[in-house]
C-alpha cells in the first residue's frame, strides 16, 4: 500500500468514527457550544465508549454531559499546549484516538472576589455532572492539598478531575497580601440562573437539551482565569514562594494539564524523545507501583502584567500533556484510579521554571 494510499484509509476511519458519533447527544452539545468543525475534531482525537453515544433526544444525562465538558476542555489545552498539538496530530495521521484520563486544575482557598474560594468554584460544578470525591491527597511540600473526582456513572471511561487548593495561610504575610491584590477582581462566570439549572441537573440527574446546550459554555468558562490584570511585582513576590500560586495568578483555574492513558509509557517516552521533544527526565512511580506518569515541559506563554500603572508583556510557564499508565488493581481487570501524592508534587514542578526532576528525589512518586 502506497504511503497516499494509506493516508487516505486512515483519514476514511476517522471520518466513520465522526460520522457514527454525529448522532449522538454528545456530539450535538459540542457542535451546539463549540461549533461543528471543533466537534469533529473532538471526536477525531479522543476514544469514547459506546455507552455514552446514545442518540441525541430530548433530555441529556449528567454523564453526557460531564463528556462533553471533559472533551471541550482537552481540545482547550491542545489549543494552548503546541507539543499537546503536535503528540495528538501524529495519534490522527496513525489512526488512532487518545484515552483521556484526567484533567488537572488549580485553585486557592483564599477569599476571591465574586468567585467562591478554593475549590468550591470548581466543585459546584462537578458535583451536578455525577463526579464524586475519590481520594484526598496531601501536598505538604507544595502547602497544596489535591483532591481526585471520578464519575460515579462511568468511573473508567468519563475522565477523573484532580482538583489542588493552595493554602495561602502556610505562607508569609507579604505573599498573602499579593495573594489578596491578585484575587481580588475575580468574577464569577456562573450566573444565579445558571446555578438553578446545575440544581435542577443535581436533582433530576439529566436535562433538557436545550438548558444543557445553553450551559455547556457556561460550564467551560469555570475553567479560566477569573480576575483581571495585576501588578508585575504581585507575581514576582508569589513567585519567590510558590511557583504554583505564580502559575495560578496568570493561568487561573484553566486546565493545567491533560492527560493521554497509555499501554506503555516507555515506549511513548521513546518516541516523542527520538522525535526531540521535551518530555521530562524521568517517570514517575506510585508507591503501589500500578500507576506510572510523566509529561512534557510545560509551554511558555506571554501574558500582560501592569507595571507602575503600564501594561507589560513577561514570558511565564503555561499548561502542558501529561502521560499516564495504569496497571489493573486485580484479576477483574479493573484499573487503578488513584493518584499519588508523590508522583504529583514531581508532575506539579513542570510550571515551575527552572524546578528540575531533583526537587522531588527521593519522594513516593499522581496527578
Amino acid at each position: 500500500m502506497s504511503e497516499r494510499a494509506g493516508e487516505l484509509k486512515v483519514q476514511s476511519a476517522l471520518s466513520l468514527r465522526v460520522a457514527e458519533a454525529a448522532g449522538s447527544g454528545v456530539f450535538a452539545l459540542l457542535r451546539g457550544a463549540l461549533g461543528l468543525d471543533a466537534a469533529q475534531a473532538a471526536f477525531e482525537r479522543l476514544h469514547v465508549v459506546p455507552g455514552l453515544l446514545k442518540p441525541a433526544g430530548e433530555r441529556v444525562s449528567r454523564a453526557e454531559l460531564a463528556q462533553a465538558l471533559n472533551m471541550a476542555l482537552f481540545l482547550d489545552v491542545t489549543q494552548r499546549v503546541p507539543m499537546a498539538a503536535a503528540y495528538v496530530a501524529d495519534l490522527q495521521r496513525e489512526g488512532q484516538q487518545l484515552v483521556f484520563d484526567h484533567g488537572a486544575l488549580r485553585t486557592v482557598a483564599w477569599p476571591s472576589g465574586a468567585l467562591p474560594p478554593g475549590e468550591a468554584a470548581i466543585t459546584r460544578v462537578l458535583r451536578p455532572l455525577g463526579f464524586t470525591m475519590a481520594a484526598t491527597y496531601p501536598l505538604p511540600r507544595l502547602k497544596m492539598t489535591g483532591r481526585a473526582w471520578r464519575h460515579a456513572d462511568f468511573p473508567e471511561d468519563i475522565a477523573q478531575f484532580f482538583v489542588s487548593e493552595l493554602h495561602p495561610e502556610r505562607f508569609s504575610g507579604s505573599f498573602q497580601g499579593a495573594v489578596t491584590r491578585v484575587l481580588a477582581s475575580s468574577r464569577d462566570p456562573l450566573t444565579p440562573a445558571d446555578l438553578a439549572v446545575l440544581e435542577q441537573l443535581a436533582r433530576d440527574g439529566d436535562l433538557p437539551m436545550a438548558a444543557a446546550s445553553a450551559l455547556l459554555p457556561r460550564l467551560v468558562g469555570c475553567f479560566a482565569r477569573q480576575h483581571g490584570l495585576f501588578e508585575a511585582d504581585d507575581y514576582q513576590a508569589l513567585l519567590a514562594e510558590s511557583a504554583e500560586m505564580a502559575w495560578i495568578a496568570t493561568e487561573g483555574n484553566a486546565f493545567n494539564h491533560a492527560t493521554d492513558r497509555v499501554t506503555d509509557i516507555d515506549a511513548v517516552v521513546a518516541a516523542q524523545r527520538a522525535l526531540e521533544r521535551p518530555v521530562k527526565d524521568t517517570i514517575e512511580t506510585s508507591a503501589t507501583g500500578r500507576v506510572r506518569q510523566t509529561a512534557f515541559k510545560a509551554a511558555r506563554v506571554m501574558r500582560e502584567f501592569l507595571d507602575r500603572g503600564q501594561r507589560v508583556m513577561l514570558e511565564v510557564p503555561g499548561s502542558f500533556h501529561e502521560f499516564i499508565q495504569r496497571a489493573p488493581l486485580d484479576e477483574s481487570g479493573a484499573l487503578d484510579l488513584a493518584f499519588d501524592a508523590g508522583n504529583a508534587t514531581g508532575i506539579f514542578k513542570m510550571t515551575a521554571g527552572a524546578a528540575t526532576d531533583a526537587d522531588t528525589a527521593g519522594e513516593a512518586a499522581s496527578c
